[in-house]
């Protein structure tokens, strides 16, 4: 079965682009496209998409309040990869904060946007460059700081955390601990559950907001 994939931007020539770029590939098929975000709930529960491609700044409904509408309103939600001009943009933080799974640049080139999709749907690696980090380690506070410690999080889990805010996936992630995957992938969801993260994106952002890593 192809990967799927909704495209909401309201530029029809970012969609063409990426429709043309996406298309390409034997195994990723484009589903559908939407000028904003507004159009986003119908179409993902007619279409089902594995993965929804999301420009964040969008004139009626922009990438933020679009996500929280798929993921407040859809049952199994697909993963939502969030569009944008500028990888310091706040709204990109604010998307992922959401519970968007990652974002790509619009002047990426085809090869990093067909590999932004598959990672993104596979859901073991994220996309969370040095800028959105620096963005997360601004909005530390002290709230954040106690929830990290009241997940009370044991050496190893601390551990994969940590390698987890680098991008590693599991197979990395074990490949650097010397451990077989499945106990990279109980770490991973016993890390998840303690610290009340939806995914790998939720998490990592606790990691940066509570200074348990820092962006350097």
């Amino acid at each position: 079965m192809p990967l799927t994939v909704l495209l909401v931007d309201d530029e029809p020539l970012v969609r063409a682009g990426l429709r043309a770029v996406l298309s390409a590939q034997p195994d990723i098929e484009v589903v559908g496209e939407a000028a904003d975000g507004a159009a986003v709930i119908p179409l993902v529960r007619q279409l089902r998409p594995d993965v929804v491609a999301m420009d964040v700044r969008m004139p009626l409904l922009d990438g933020i309040e679009a996500t929280r509408a798929v993921l407040r309103s859809i049952a199994e939600p697909p993963k939502i990869l969030v569009i944008t001009t500028f990888e310091n943009d706040e709204y990109v933080y604010g998307a992922l904060r959401a519970g968007a799974d990652g974002f790509l640049l619009k002047r990426s080139r085809p090869a990093e946007i067909v590999h932004a999709v598959r990672l993104v749907a596979e859901g073991e690696s994220l996309l969370f460059p040095a800028a959105v980090r620096r963005l997360a380690a601004e909005y530390g506070n002290a709230s954040a700081r106690e929830a990290m410690e009241r997940a009370a999080l044991t050496e190893r889990e601390a551990d994969v955390l940590r390698l987890m805010t680098r991008g590693l996936s599991n197979a990395e992630i074990a490949q650097r601990l010397v451990v077989g995957t499945e106990t990279v992938k109980s770490h991973v969801s016993g890390v998840l559950a303690k610290l009340g993260a939806r995914d790998r994106t939720q998490a990592v952002i606790a990691a940066y907001e509570s200074g348990f890593v820092s962006p350097g």
